[in-house]
């Protein structure tokens, strides 16, 4: 199934979860505050930038933000709450579109670059990131770690979390360096739902090289917004990748 398909109209209505989840203001307010810093007073680029959850609270901080999204629904959405001038969107996909002027920061969160399904498409997206960045401009990833350790031999699964009414599985392929995500929620009459996406993983240094290929150094890696250290068992991390200033 392709990104477009996933990220349909139902998709887009139901994203939003203001105050809880993703949108809760202990995993907003530390991401927006790390990227308000980051942008140094300049202009922010989002790829994959959905409804808004992290460009409207970016854009209250005083930081102009521009996105790209490959998802109409998702974009349909996020008018709802902004207008196109005070935050302009492109309509396609990350790897590829290209917006308009030049940036001091891109960022790529919530695990988003795994999407792209081949090595192929997420070493073009730090090129593309590359391409509409100045001299010495960030690109900030947020990703998780691939959580082949707590894989059993022989099994293909496993359960990444679970609380009343919700289970979260991952199903993998690790020939492929693929994951399906299995989110499977239940309501009080015992009705369930389910939404599939799948991903491509990709470990820390793997995505280093990207960086490398794209001409990008890293310049930081936390295990989250706020600045933990990043160890072996952190479960994910935020890398900050600079290109080199102008000689």
């Amino acid at each position: 199934m392709r990104q477009e398909e996933i990220w349909d109209e139902d998709a887009a209505r139901g994203y939003d979860t203001p105050g809880t989840g993703m949108f809760a203001p202990e995993v907003l307010k530390p991401a927006v505050d790390r990227l308000a810093e980051l942008a140094g007073g300049g202009r922010a680029l989002e790829f994959a930038i959905g409804t808004g959850r992290v460009a409207l609270p970016l854009a209250e901080r005083g930081v102009a933000v521009t996105g790209i999204e490959l998802s109409r629904p998702m974009i349909e959405q996020l008018r709802t709450k902004a207008d196109e001038a005070a935050i302009p969107v492109i309509a396609g996909d990350m790897s590829a579109a290209t917006a308009p002027g030049e940036f001091s920061l891109v960022y790529l969160v919530y695990n988003t670059i795994s999407n792209l399904l081949t090595q192929a498409g997420q070493v073009a997206c730090f090129r593309n990131a590359a391409r509409h960045l100045a001299p010495g401009g960030r690109f900030v990833i947020e990703l998780w770690v691939p959580e082949l350790r707590t894989l059993p031999p022989g099994k293909q699964a496993t359960v990444w979390h679970h609380e009343p009414g919700y289970i979260g599985l991952d199903t993998y392929d690790v020939l492929g360096q693929q994951i399906v995500s299995h989110h499977f929620r239940f309501g009080e009459d015992g009705q369930g739902r389910v939404f599939r996406s799948p991903h491509r993983y990709i470990w820390p240094s793997e995505l280093d090289l990207m960086g490398q290929l794209a001409g990008f150094e890293l310049e930081s890696r936390h295990a989250d917004w706020s600045g933990a250290e990043f160890t072996a068992e952190s479960r994910s991390h935020v890398s900050v990748y600079r290109l080199p200033p102008q000689a």
